[in-house]
């Protein structure tokens, strides 16, 4: 194990490295894919959330990321990687993975070259597949992770989805396997619609055309969860933010 920063040393001093550090690879896909590389990663809670709340660790080798966009989740896991490898990793943060391996599935063309000449250097290459998360073939892995984008399907497409994951992670054989999927809660029905409002307009920036969408409460997206042998856990993710967001943390039950 790297050695790992003093409990006293700062964790912003550590976000701050980490969020120049997964970003800059960006730059070379033009200015508008390093700002908005910058701007998700620095006002999104998600991502800084998932390690403060040491959501995943070493034990998550293999990563699924579906709706990966730019990849942006493949950069800050290389850099998390290099920042524990020099030995300035905070102590209150969990190790995670070396060198893991990554597959993105993203449905938008022009999102998955933006991915591929941005961070394609990285070692190990990161599988980025120009697909619908539908119909894309889903390898064995440890840890699924899809943000705000499974509502772009109908209820019928998410439950599919949403069986193919776990089967990928049941192939996978770990027993600390995880989906780590962020909805909206239908029920909070203001920050619903700021949030909705909000994914069309940043769909539109993106040159994207946009989709209808379908919407759960809460109660809903954990149901059809525990019904495919998941324990879930949820934690509001909209910190900062006029949103409804929840982050459903589903870990597999033991098959029967």
């Amino acid at each position: 194990m790297s050695a790992v920063m003093s409990s006293s040393s700062s964790t912003e001093t550590a976000w701050r490295e980490l969020h120049e550090a997964a970003t800059i690879p960006y730059k070379k896909s033009g200015s508008f894919a390093w700002h908005f590389a910058r701007g998700k990663l620095g006002r999104d809670p998600v991502f800084r959330g998932l390690l403060e709340r040491r959501l995943f660790g070493e034990q998550h080798q293999r990563v699924v990321d579906i709706g990966c966009g730019q990849g942006l989740f493949a950069s800050l896991l290389a850099s998390m990687s290099a920042m524990q490898k020099q030995g300035r990793w905070p102590a209150s943060w969990a190790a995670t993975p070396h060198g893991a391996d990554y597959t993105g599935i993203e449905l938008m063309p022009k999102d998955v070259a933006r991915a591929e000449a941005s961070i394609g250097h990285l070692e190990p290459a990161p599988r980025l597949v120009c697909a619908d998360m539908c119909k894309a073939e889903l390898p064995d892995c440890d840890l699924v992770v899809i943000l705000d984008v499974l509502h772009y399907v109908n209820l019928e497409a998410q439950e599919g989805v949403l069986l193919r994951v776990r089967d990928a992670l049941r192939r996978g054989g770990n027993p600390h396997a995880r989906l780590l999927l962020r909805v909206g809660d239908a029920s909070s029905r203001r920050g619903f619609a700021i949030s909705q409002w909000v994914d069309r307009t940043v769909t539109r920036i993106r040159g994207h055309k946009v989709s209808p969408t379908w919407g759960r409460t809460l109660a809903e997206w954990t149901a059809v969860l525990d019904s495919l042998g998941f324990r879930v856990q949820s934690i509001p993710m909209s910190e900062g933010t006029p949103f409804a967001n929840v982050l459903l943390v589903a870990d597999l039950e033991p098959a029967a």
